[in-house]
């Protein structure tokens, strides 16, 4: 009797029910929270940012000459030594190989015309010049393959590290590249959240998640880059360049990406500079002159172009301005080339003095 009255106390005791609760009030806030604190962190962030700016406007519409009423605009102004520089891979590139083109075959055909017979100088030049023309391409087109290589694998490295690295890690990094030019430590901090944003929006993007890719889109309208707006047909070169990788690679290590494209010009640049500079000192000998006629106007000639060409050099490498700075270039240029073909004509005189010295 007893076991069956506390069978019957249990089952009423597990089916008794709560009493009703009423609901919380509008001003209610729970004490634990289950909602992400991103937020939360953003409008922070973007509250601090606010209070740095103030109530500065977009900087498309910034600009002082509404205040200064009669005055140009300071882009308008040029200063004293104002140039057109060239792109400087392409300087490069043109450079190399019209040095070593107005200097290696004049060299040779100087120390080939000791032997006396323009015939074998005009031969002989031919097919160093075609023969250092490829090869010069080729090296060319190799080493802008090695970069390329070079810098996609640091790019695969550093974005994986940064995928791996906590939030303080890559502020540390950031202010160690921001800190030495007079960057704050707060506003560092802050350009390292944006640019992990971004760095977070490029991962998204590379998956199959079709909202992550329009996330990505609109993000890369939206940022300007070199002043310029991200257009969607390139946008993933802009991709690239962009995110805290990028910044990484670019201002912590000082390597750019480069094109596919710039392999065939760089090959092509350097090859045809080559060739065209070594035609210079091939064309006197050609004229149906003896070999020692044709050395000396070799030589006054191929001097001139190599003093031209220093000038100019000097002008679109933005070296030291002004006639002193271009006379030093041009100088320098032709002095080069000139020690080189002398130093070739006098070692071919050498052997061929010995030569026939043993005969």
């Amino acid at each position: 009797m007893s076991s069956t009255t506390e069978t019957t106390s249990a089952a009423a005791a597990t089916s008794l029910a709560l009493p009703a609760r009423s609901p919380p009030p509008n001003n209610w806030t729970p004490v634990w929270t289950f909602q992400p604190s991103e937020p939360v962190a953003i409008a922070a962030r973007e509250q601090q940012l606010s209070s740095i700016l103030g109530d500065a406007g977009p900087l498309s519409e910034k600009c002082e000459v509404t205040e200064r009423p009669g005055q140009p605009c300071c882009k308008d102004l040029k200063g004293e030594d104002e140039r057109h520089l060239l792109s400087p891979e392409v300087v490069r590139d043109i450079i190399v190989g019209l040095s070593d083109g107005l200097t290696v075959p004049f060299a040779l055909t100087a120390g080939l015309s000791s032997i006396g017979s323009s015939h074998l100088v005009v031969t002989a030049g031919l097919a160093e010049l075609l023969a250092g023309a490829l090869s010069m391409g080729l090296g060319g087109y190799l080493a802008s393959q090695a970069e390329i290589d070079h810098y996609r694998y640091l790019r695969r490295q550093t974005r994986a590290r940064v995928l791996r690295s906590c939030g303080g890690e890559m502020e540390r990094e950031v202010h160690d590249i921001l800190g030495p030019l007079g960057v704050k430590e707060s506003r560092s901090r802050l350009i390292t959240e944006n640019l992990r944003e971004v760095e977070e929006d490029l991962r998204r993007g590379s998956s199959s998640s079709v909202e992550a890719k329009k996330t990505l889109r609109q993000r890369l309208n939206r940022i300007k880059v070199c002043g310029r707006g991200a257009e969607e047909e390139g946008a993933q070169q802009e991709a690239n360049d962009m995110g805290l990788a990028a910044f990484l690679l670019k201002f912590g290590e000082g390597m750019e990406d480069v094109p596919t494209s710039r392999l065939w010009i760089s090959a092509i640049t350097i090859g045809l500079s080559y060739f065209i500079g070594g035609l210079v000192p091939l064309v006197p000998y050609m004229a149906n002159t003896t070999a020692q006629t044709g050395l000396i106007i070799s030589a006054c000639v191929t001097a001139a172009v190599l003093f031209v060409f220093g000038g100019v050099k000097t002008y679109f490498t933005g070296a030291r301005g002004g006639w002193g700075g271009y006379l030093y270039g041009a100088t320098s240029t032709m002095v080069v080339g000139g020690v080189a073909a002398g130093a070739a004509y006098g070692l071919v005189r050498a052997l061929e003095s010995n030569g026939s010295s043993s005969y």
